[in-house]
């Protein structure tokens, strides 16, 4: 067996390693990139991938492969990202660390030198990891001031509730889909690799993915602002026929090509230009160690961490047999009509719905969603959960000012209907309405050995019936959030 072949069993030994322990996160990752529009550019990427290496394989094989000591370091700052998105729930920290450990591999197996002559391509798999679905409520309200300012200066008349927007034509809504994000992220998938086989210089590829971006998202608006002006000229049903052909097979291809078009006159990379300069790859190997021990050391790291994570993954705690929310002062349990709204929470072990209402005629909702421990698919943060169902007819409309520090925000029914809901996490005996607290929170209390239980608090009110008023006149009336939450957690 040559050095190289030696070398390369090694790699595969580890990374299969490393996929058999962490299989969950990798089928998720695959199945993501299959079923969501936003990541299917994913597919492509891994071929993509593929061929970037297959550039280099002439131009490294005389270089010597090493086993380097050194990426056992990136391998345990891989594991300890994986392991933070373990304890939290976020399933973007797993997938990085995936990801991360797989690239560990690969310097652990060949070496400095190879790393380096392959650095594109392993910088651009981080590519693969889904994330971005965080910016869509940004890009939705962006595109809708965009669009509406559009057309009050095309002279047509509209107005904007969060990302709804009412023409004369008829009734719009800036949906997820509409956003604009797949179109992003696919479009910096495009721009990164681009500008790496069309520019030599780090300014000039800065500047193309920082525009190529930029165009993006106003492209965007332009393409929303252009449905409704099509719906105002043809009717709204026509304009719906062209918004989904047009964004579906023309779009994106027509920006790219503007693009690119526009960039070409500073493409400063020859096309027949080497992928990798070996000259500066050049010189004695540094840092390398013995197989039998760098190896065995590599398949260990993530052995200890697949342990780590199922014991911090296992712990939990009960809830009270039975949750309770009392009715303040002024206020008394009721029954309601109008359009039902029900939060959504997947996996809880309990749930608690009730209404009241006060004699100035306030009328809320209190929804409490109680977790004995927080595990994938059974999470107070996560896409889906919480306020708006994705399932049912309500939607986002807008952010609205915080009330208590609880999360508010504006949903619609079709109708329309408006109702505001303020949204409190309790994780960790913290009382936060940031998702992105509660997260740290539910880290902080598994890697610690703290309270493993957690609450997704949320008063809900129709505008008509006093809204984020009405909600905050019953959380003050009931002494603050986190004396809700007390009061469920310690009821029996």
């Amino acid at each position: 067996m040559t050095r190289w072949q030696h070398h390369l069993v090694a790699l595969a030994l580890l990374a299969t390693v490393i996929l058999a322990l962490f299989w969950r996160d990798a089928a998720d990752m695959a199945g993501i990139w299959w079923n969501s529009s936003t990541f299917t550019h994913c597919l492509l990427m891994v071929p993509l991938i593929g061929w970037l290496v297959a550039q280099r394989i002439d131009l490294l094989r005389p270089l010597a492969p090493a086993f380097w000591w050194p990426a056992l370091l990136w391998m345990t700052g891989a594991g300890c990202v994986w392991l933070v998105g373990e304890a939290a729930g976020v399933a973007l920290f797993r997938q990085l660390g995936l990801v991360l450990m797989l690239q560990g591999a690969v310097g652990v197996t060949l070496g400095e030198k190879l790393v380096r002559g392959l650095l594109f391509p392993l910088a651009y798999a981080l590519l693969l990891v889904p994330f971005g679905e965080e910016l869509v409520p940004l890009l939705q309200t962006f595109t809708a001031h965009i669009s509406v300012a559009l057309l009050h200066l095309s002279g047509f008349a509209a107005e904007m509730q969060g990302v709804f927007i009412t023409t004369r034509a008829g009734f719009f809504e800036v949906a997820e889909e509409c956003s604009g994000v797949n179109f992003l992220i696919a479009m910096l998938a495009y721009a990164a690799f681009a500008a790496h086989l069309c520019f030599k210089s780090w300014t000039r590829r800065i500047v193309f993915v920082v525009a190529a971006l930029a165009t993006t998202i106003l492209a965007n608006a332009l393409r929303a602002y252009g449905t409704m002006l099509a719906a105002e000229v043809w009717g709204i049903e026509a304009a719906g026929g062209i918004d989904h052909i047009v964004y579906g097979w023309i779009f994106f291809g027509l920006v790219i090509l503007i693009v690119m078009l526009a960039a070409r006159r500073w493409f400063d990379r020859p096309a027949n230009d080497a992928a990798v300069d070996v000259r500066g790859l050049e010189g004695p190997i540094r840092f390398a160690g013995p197989g039998r021990a760098v190896l065995p050391a590599a398949l260990l790291l993530p052995l200890l961490f697949a342990a780590w994570g199922l014991l911090v993954a296992g712990r939990s705690a009960p809830l009270p047999p039975t949750m309770a929310v009392e009715a303040p002062p002024g206020w008394r349990e009721a029954r309601v009509g109008g359009i039902p709204w029900t939060p959504r929470f997947d996996g809880a072990d309990q749930r608690l719905l009730r209404h009241f209402a006060n004699a100035k005629g306030q009328v809320v909702t209190v929804a409490i969603g109680g977790y004995e421990r927080q595990a994938e698919g059974r999470e107070v943060v996560a896409f889906g959960q919480g306020a708006v169902d994705p399932d049912s007819r309500w939607a986002w409309s807008a952010a609205l000012p915080a009330v208590d520090g609880g999360k508010t925000e504006r949903l619609l029914h079709p109708g329309p209907v408006l109702r505001d809901a303020a949204t409190w996490y309790v994780v960790g005996g913290d009382v936060t309405g940031s998702a992105r607290s509660a997260k740290l929170a539910g880290l902080k209390a598994r890697l610690a050995g703290g309270d493993p239980r957690a609450l997704a608090l949320i008063v809900s009110s129709e505008t008509a019936q006093g809204g984020r008023d009405a909600i905050r006149d019953f959380v003050s009336a009931s002494g603050g959030a986190r004396a809700m939450a007390d009061r469920a957690l310690k009821s029996r």
